[in-house]
């Protein structure tokens, strides 16, 4: 079973150009499928039915035996994970019969993401001070990850020459190695060029780091530096909202829906494969507009 599984997960390394990421979450999930039917005493997939499934899909609701219960979206990544194994090992002929053809997926209530106000954006992008090299390079970060709906993996691994500064747009690869080209606002361009030339040239100490944005070491920001810097500046903000590295992500597409921008535009700018993946936002300028509207109106 481990040897499949890792088979399966090189599969989705070269051939579907999954992220490090995708990859280690699919490598948990079936990881604690194959310990679930190792205690069964079940070492092939071949000897798999729909009642393992059903009973798996059972114990991670349930918990226990030093696991977790899991909420259904966990539960529905989990059985998502299952899914492609499987549908790999009926390609490659391992298996004959796939057990996930009539297993339904747990019901998903839809989650609306959290979203900043206009002026708290602001905030949080006006606290880094511009003195020393720090303050530039995380204004530059906030901005450029606000005007541009990035993901955290898509900002730390931009390179110098992934941004273009004259004609306004930069380049970002996104999830399944998908490349996207998205438009720079005026405010990020500022603030790119003020770190690339006060800044970065003084912490790169020659250093010929391609990453755009770099650590005082000169090497690539990692996840936890950018947490850490957007967690620390939100605190300085004044804002009590949990906010993480995804909420500007979530407020740059809520903010250009309610300013008018057209869905399907939306969708180009995250890089959404599914537009109705970027139809969320939707919901969560209604939900504002009925929170006004109950406010203000005088039936509210």
């Amino acid at each position: 079973m481990e040897e499949l599984i890792e088979e399966f997960l090189n599969f989705l390394s070269a051939e579907r150009g999954l992220a490090k990421n995708s990859i280690d979450s699919y490598r948990r999930d079936l990881r604690k499928f194959a310990a679930f039917l190792n205690k069964k005493g079940i070492s092939s997939p071949k000897n798999i039915n729909r009642d393992e499934i059903d009973l798996f899909l059972y114990a991670l609701k349930k918990g226990g035996s030093g696991q977790k219960a899991l909420c259904a979206n966990s539960i529905s990544r989990n059985l998502a994970a299952l899914r492609m194994f499987y549908r790999y090992l009926i390609n490659q002929h391992y298996v004959k019969e796939n057990p996930m053809d009539l297993v339904d997926s747990p019901k998903l209530w839809k989650r609306i993401p959290d979203v900043l106000s206009a002026e708290e954006v602001e905030r949080i992008l006006d606290s880094p001070k511009p003195k020393g090299w720090q303050g530039l390079r995380d204004k530059a970060c906030l901005e450029l990850m606000y005007a541009c709906g990035l993901r955290v993996s898509e900002i730390i691994n931009l390179e110098l020459n992934d941004i273009d500064l004259e004609v306004g747009f930069l380049k970002c690869t996104g999830k399944g190695r998908k490349q996207r080209i998205v438009p720079l606002g005026s405010k990020a361009k500022e603030a790119v060029k003020k770190y690339l030339k006060d800044s970065r040239p003084k912490i790169s100490k020659g250093n010929l780091a391609k990453k755009l944005f770099i650590t005082r070491l000169g090497r690539g920001m990692s996840r936890q530096n950018f947490w850490k810097m957007i967690r620390f500046y939100v605190r300085t903000a004044g804002v009590t909202k949990h906010v993480s590295p995804h909420t500007l992500r979530h407020s740059f597409a809520t903010h250009l829906l309610e300013g008018g921008a057209d869905l399907r535009v939306v969708q180009e700018l995250l890089g959404h494969a599914d537009i109705a993946t970027t139809q969320i936002y939707t919901h969560v300028d209604q939900s504002r507009l009925k929170k006004i509207h109950k406010q203000f109106h005088p039936r509210g």
